[in-house]
């Protein structure tokens, strides 16, 4: 038996393949979008992928389940509280999925969304009583637990979710013995919970010690402390959630679209027309040169991320890339639903050479040029767009907060009579930020590149020259 993890860091997502040598069958289990990996490795052991599972609908990515039913006519795996618009097997507490020497057994564990399934994983010809591993999809990470307030199935509150995560991970994970292996569905970074370890793997015994939330308590302070505290989910994730339920379209037809290259005319009358620009360069080019009313979205940052949590998926996107790097956009962006991308700009930003009046700047200083223009008279107002956490961890004082999240909604509250100086944590989001009020009719905007981390060395290199 062969268990093989996929880390998909942009998205902090991890899927697996399980393979039986001897029986030449594999599963997956939580597939992304883009499945040619998940090919490409069963090819090369002779196997033949006949089982595609989901812990449950997903709400920050698109599954592949899909993807791989049309290209290995594998049958999809649910659990038993799942309702789809495809066929699929409903599997629930104590059936199995038997190939040679593998057992996938399974354990119904709501909590995350009501129908979440954790996978089983027995080795047959070394054990056939003690579990090898168990795939926890969103209801048990390394170092915390899948929240239970992303209401992606209605009519649940996240009270009663809470309490039913609490019975799945007490009456039934934490009931595994200890040396079984622990795989997540994510890891660090992930908005499905707030804790999330670095480390891709763990055992049950690691996690009974040192995971918060399992901790000895009532099933009441149990709730209580699992709601609590609990990100802003990002706008996009009850749209995912819901596609992964629909039979929808596969990625490989979306892209057919996606890759299809613009001339600047019709990338402007698509623009006119309501399609949205997204210029997926870096902060430092697109402060140098930009197409008007473009958002920047950098492919270097969490790219599929911001992108669901700023853009309209229902509304036409059109991308501006470095030439080359089209492909990444289009599927980066398929992986979190944005099935209506119509096309590239051809040639990038040149586009745009002999037709300089479409072309705007960003004014990008770094933080000692800031530190300068603070002491000034008329210091500029600084718009702090990181998260509330972040915040509270220390900000520079007199500082506007809106969080890059909340920043179109919030509009009205951004002064427009003052000059702004936008900051986030590195100079990722600070680009958007800026790119989104000059989109808005706020150009009096200034964007610091390196962000808090960079102030925070300023400060300190500062305190200790003083010393």
């Amino acid at each position: 038996m062969i268990v093989k993890q996929y880390y998909l860091g942009c998205l902090a997502h991890a899927s697996y393949l399980i393979a039986d040598e001897r029986s030449k069958v594999a599963a997956v289990v939580d597939p992304q979008r883009d499945v040619g990996q998940y090919l490409e490795e069963a090819r090369r052991l002779g196997v033949e992928i006949r089982h595609v599972l989901l812990t449950h609908f997903h709400a920050d990515f698109v599954a592949g389940h899909l993807e791989l039913r049309a290209l290995t006519g594998a049958r999809i795996g649910l659990g038993a509280k799942a309702r789809a618009e495809y066929e699929f097997a409903a599997l629930k507490d104590g059936d199995a999925l038997e190939f040679g020497d593998t057992r996938l057994s399974i354990l119904e564990t709501p909590g995350h969304t009501p129908e979440g399934i954790s996978i089983v994983v027995h080795d047959l010809a070394k054990d056939a009583r003690k579990p090898h591993a168990v795939l926890t999809g969103d209801t048990l990470f390394i170092g915390d637990i899948g929240r239970p307030d992303l209401l992606a199935s209605v009519g649940v509150t996240a009270g009663e979710l809470a309490s039913m995560l609490y019975e799945s991970l007490h009456g039934k994970l934490l009931e595994l013995p200890d040396e079984t292996l622990v795989y997540p569905a994510h890891g660090a970074g992930s908005m499905c919970g707030k804790k999330l370890s670095n480390e891709r793997v763990s055992t049950i015994g690691e996690q009974r010690r040192f995971n918060y939330a399992l901790q000895p308590m009532t099933r009441d302070e149990f709730v209580a402390l699992v709601i609590a505290d609990q990100p802003d989910a990002p706008a996009y994730f009850a749209y995912n959630a819901t596609l992964n339920r629909k039979e929808r379209g596969t990625l490989d037809t979306q892209l057919e679209q996606a890759l299809k290259p613009l001339a600047l005319d019709a990338a402007l009358l698509l623009a006119n027309q309501g399609a949205q620009l997204v210029d997926t360069r870096s902060p430092a080019d697109f402060a140098g040169g930009h197409l008007k009313g473009s958002i920047n979205i950098g492919l270097e940052g969490s790219f599929a991320t911001w992108s669901g949590s700023i853009l309209d998926p229902k509304r036409p996107v059109i991308v501006i890339a470095e030439v080359g790097r089209e492909q990444e956009a289009a599927v980066r962006l398929g992986r979190v639903g944005f099935e209506r991308v119509a096309g590239h700009l051809k040639g990038g930003m040149g586009a745009l050479a002999d037709r300089s009046e479409l072309v705007a700047r960003s004014t990008r200083i770094t933080v000692q040029a800031l530190a300068e223009r603070l002491a000034e008279k008329h210091a500029p107002l600084v718009l702090d767009v990181r998260t509330p956490a972040e915040w509270n961890n220390g900000h520079i004082e007199g500082a506007l907060h809106i969080p890059l999240n909340r920043l179109q909604q919030r509009m009205a509250e951004v002064p427009r009579d003052t000059k702004l100086a936008v900051i986030c944590r590195s100079g990722y989001r600070s680009s958007i930020a800026t790119s989104l009020l000059h989109a808005a009719g706020v150009h009096d905007v200034i964007d610091i590149g390196g962000g808090m981390d960079a102030w925070g060395r300023l400060q300190s290199g500062g305190a200790a020259a003083k010393a």
